[in-house]
Formats: C-alpha cells, sequence, structure tokens
C-alpha cells in the first residue's frame, strides 16, 4: 500500500507549511500537550527514523510535529 504525504494530498506549500503547523499545535489544549523536553526527544527519534521524510511520516502519513505534541499519542513503531 503506498502512503501518500499529507502535506502533498493537502496541496499545502512549503512555506505555508509552518503557520499551518504553528496554527494546528496551538488547538491543542495545554492539557493535552507533551512537555516540551519529552517532545523535543520525540521528534529527534522521529528524525532519526527510516520513515522520516520532511517532517512526514512515510509509516502512518501524519505531520510529526502534530503526533509528537499530543500528550496521548504514540509512535506506531513504538519508539516513543
Amino acid at each position: 500500500m503506498k502512503i501518500i504525504c499529507k502535506k502533498c494530498f493537502l496541496g499545502v506549500q512549503a512555506e505555508n507549511y509552518a503557520q499551518m503547523i504553528e496554527k494546528c499545535l496551538s488547538m491543542i489544549s495545554p492539557r493535552d500537550r507533551t512537555p516540551e523536553e519529552q517532545f523535543a526527544q520525540r521528534i529527534a527519534l522521529c528524525e532519526e527514523c527510516q520513515y522520516f521524510e520532511t517532517a512526514t511520516c512515510q509509516a502512518c502519513g501524519c505531520y510529526v510535529e502534530l503526533r509528537a505534541a499530543k500528550k496521548n499519542v504514540h509512535c506506531p513503531y513504538k519508539k516513543w
């Protein structure tokens, strides 16, 4: 099964990507947010992963920053 990059699928252009991510992150309630240190650790693990490509997880198609920012969400490969 081929996984489609959500960024490409939605037609988000690179210059709009950061704004879109920031807007989505701001909509996560503080109670549901991953603590900053843990968020940074999650991002670092994702960046080393074979499925990471241009801020997107090629395994599940998610935006890595958004998945990592949510406290009760986990990596589909249980890396965090």
